[in-house]
């Protein structure tokens, strides 16, 4: 195995309200790979695109940046190893997402994909819930408003309109759904998984759920259920190391309502530094080619 690789830092636009925990993991990440004889060249997302060639084989990337994604996706064609790969990280911007949970069966809120120059009255109705979650959609989230809930057609509309205004072409329309929020973390081809309720830790980006949900009740679920389904996310959305939140119902029933590359992994990093370190050492020394590590 080549004893080198290159780590793209992510971009801090890119870490609303947790711009320190995703600084933290990288570096943690990339000591574990140097403890282990692994020699890395650290870059920011803006200076590794003004590299005109990249000679190393091996990358792994907390980068969104989309100039940076295109060009890992190049990268990765010419038989590089990525890790979160470029078409992976591109599969988690909000409609990639959302159809590609949805097309795979993967239990999401109903939704409705939506241009924000028009009237979205229609899909609010649609929707039929109490209440709807506008979020925008062509990346993820980085202002508050880019994830908002609102409880009439008015609301929606004006939030629309305002993602029109900044230049966000799109919007995705969900139903809203009672029960707790949970929280989990993955690592693919490992045995890390992680869950835990969010607002119990006072560990979330923007306070909206609990707001409109109340505290969290912590109905009884079927964790097991829950590793396989986000596993399952994970794998057609083409990353390893991921994120995401998932809505518990009443029931036990739940909903898959958000998955993300390479998160912070805060309340569990040691564990989680331990199983990336694992993943990258074990992909970086499988001889596959790079197409095949997708699925």
């Amino acid at each position: 195995m080549e004893n080198k690789a290159i780590g793209i830092r992510r971009e801090s636009q890119f870490s609303p309200n947790h711009i320190g925990n995703d600084r933290i993991i990288f570096d943690l990440v990339t000591a574990g790979l140097i403890s282990h004889g692994i020699d890395i060249m650290v870059y920011d997302e803006h200076a590794f695109l003004t590299e005109k060639s990249i000679e190393h084989d091996h990358i792994f990337t907390m980068g969104r940046n989309k100039a940076l994604v295109n060009q890992l996706k190049v990268y990765e064609e010419q038989g590089k190893k990525i890790f979160n790969s470029g078409f992976g990280i591109e599969k988690c911007y909000r409609i990639n997402m959302v159809t590609g949970l949805i097309n795979g069966g993967v239990p999401y809120p109903k939704s409705i994909i939506t241009a924000t120059g028009t009237d979205i009255a229609q899909a609010y109705e649609l929707l039929d819930s109490q209440g709807v979650w506008i979020k925008r959609g062509d990346f993820h989230a980085i202002h508050r408003e880019d994830v908002s809930f609102v409880s009439s057609r008015e609301e929606a509309q004006h939030i629309v309109n305002e993602y029109a205004f900044r230049g966000i072409q799109s919007a995705v329309l969900s139903e809203h759904l009672a029960g707790d929020l949970v929280k989990f973390y993955g690592v693919r081809d490992t045995d890390f998984f992680h869950w835990f309720y969010p607002y119990d830790h006072n560990h979330h980006k923007y306070a909206l759920y609990e707001d409109i949900n109340g505290k969290s009740a912590h109905y009884p679920f079927n964790t097991s259920d829950l590793q396989k389904t986000a596993e399952t996310a994970a794998k057609l959305l083409e990353v390893f190391i991921y994120g995401g939140d998932a809505i518990i119902d009443r029931n036990g029933n739940f909903h898959i309502i958000d998955l993300n590359d390479w998160p912070s992994f805060a309340p569990c990093r040691e564990e989680a530094t331990a199983a990336i370190t694992q993943l990258l050492l074990k992909k970086f020394a499988d001889n596959q080619p790079s197409t095949m590590l997708k699925q």
